[in-house]
């Protein structure tokens, strides 16, 4: 019976509420990280065009580790959420386990990587704002990525077991260490040193490390989650496993935010205000994109839970409704870059040359909105079907065979400037945004034996 309700037209909108519920804890734990590169945004602001450029090169670059590294953990909630719908508690219990530790492992991996990326990006000869100034704040993003991989696997688990807004609450705490730390790290207030862009950096370190140690008290000692602290059944779950599971997702993510990245660099050549304006821009464009991003997981847990229980019928109507509700908010969100761009930047910013360009970045940035939900929530359900190696492929063409040269091209090679970065990064998501959805539509019209296996 489920199976024919699922194949009726409107079966999408009898998805739609639950994965409403679960998507709007997910966007606002997702936005945490972004809220405290917004905050330093703010707070620096008032330190100069320089400082921006810094802060704007760093959260570039660390653009790069945070979605390879939230790809590489992004498997365990599909892990989880399969385990939470076939009431296996003994394997939730034995994926945080592993995962903790495989986590950890990455974290430092990543510290490790953007270390070493900071000299290997001078050698290259990328113009960078202040090196002396820039290091240091370098530096403490570097360390932050290790209490931000162990704050994933938590709320990955918790997301995965039902408890969303408990994950919300957790990360969300970091976002409320972080103000008053940055507040006074930067402008020497609360009796703390005035370290400017560094404190920052300090600030973010510490407020993510408490909200880790939060994590760890509630797992340990809340009631609720009794039944998940046995000793796990089975043998351990080692690292090369989920590393075996995980490295296509932080393929994709890392090739994904890599040319986000370089398309920032091509930015950084054409000046300081162009970095600074892009930083303006891209602050908000990420906020807004926590929707999609968040449903994007919210999707891949439906389609996991649903496949433990064994409601292998539901999952297209949970990928339909995951699409058209998420076009529906980019849209809107199209709208609101389009009419209100100029505001915005006269608001973060009292550089006219900065305003000047980051006007039309903010039009361009708007009329991709439509395209990047749909490629994002697209891998999210394709995540859920454990389809992680073929979206990799559409992935690094779309980006780097397309995207790219055309930004590339139209930066430099035409009257578009600075904005020719993003109209020709808006080519290369358009590709992406039909290639998913249909290889999920694809998938869903074989036998489900046939969708799951990897090609």
């Amino acid at each position: 019976m489920s199976a024919l309700v699922s194949r009726k037209p409107t079966a999408w909108l009898g998805e739609l509420p639950g994965l409403l519920r679960l998507a709007l804890p997910l966007v606002l734990g997702l936005s945490a990280a972004e809220l405290i590169s917004l905050t330093d945004t703010v707070l620096l602001a008032s330190l100069g065009t320089l400082v921006l450029a810094c802060v704007a090169l760093t959260s570039s670059a660390g653009l790069i580790f945070h979605a390879g590294l939230y790809g590489m953990l992004a498997t365990l909630s599909v892990r989880v959420g399969h385990a939470f719908g076939a009431d296996d508690p003994g394997e939730v219990a034995r994926t945080l386990r592993g995962g903790l530790g495989y986590g950890l492992l990455v974290g430092i991996l990543g510290c490790l990587a953007m270390l070493v990326t900071l000299p290997l990006v001078q050698w290259l000869g990328v113009p960078l704002p202040d090196v002396a100034l820039l290091t240091p704040y370098w530096q403490a993003m570097a360390v932050f990525l290790i209490p931000y991989c162990l704050a994933v696997v938590f709320k990955d688990v918790l997301e995965a077991i039902g408890r969303p807004w408990v994950a919300v609450l957790l990360v969300m705490s970091a976002v409320l260490f972080n103000l008053p730390l940055s507040y006074g790290l930067i402008h020497g207030h609360f009796g703390l040193p005035a370290l400017g862009l560094l404190g920052a950096g300090i600030a973010g370190v510490i407020a993510e490390s408490l909200a880790v140690l939060l994590a760890f008290a509630y797992w340990h000692l809340a009631p609720s989650l009794a039944r998940y602290r046995q000793a796990p059944h089975g043998p351990h779950l080692s690292w090369r496993t989920l590393l075996g599971e995980g490295w296509p997702l932080g393929l994709g993510y890392l090739a994904e935010a890599g040319a986000v990245v370089i398309a920032a660099w091509m930015l950084g050549w054409l000046g300081n205000a162009a970095l600074a304006a892009n930083q303006v821009v891209q602050s908000i464009g990420a906020l807004l994109y926590m929707l999609p991003l968040g449903m994007a997981a919210a999707v891949s847990i439906r389609i996991s839970q649903a496949q433990g229980r064994g409601e292998t019928a539901r999952i297209r109507a949970i990928g339909s409704a995951t699409f058209a509700s998420v076009t529906a908010w980019m849209l809107v969100a199209t709208v609101l870059l389009a009419l209100f761009g100029r505001r915005i930047a006269e608001a973060m910013s009292d550089d006219p040359q900065v305003i000047a360009i980051a006007v039309p970045m903010f039009v361009v940035v708007a009329a991709m909105q439509v395209a990047d939900g749909l490629q994002s929530t697209a891998l999210g359900a394709l995540r859920g079907l454990q389809d992680y190696r073929w979206p990799v492929g559409v992935t690094l063409v779309s980006y780097w065979l397309l995207a790219l040269p055309m930004s590339y091209w139209l930066a430099f090679h035409s009257a578009l400037g600075a904005v020719g970065v993003w109209v020709g990064f808006a080519c290369g998501l358009a590709v992406s945004a039909v290639l998913l959805p249909w290889r999920f539509y694809r998938l869903q019209a074989r036998p489900l034996t046939a969708a799951l296996v990897q090609p």
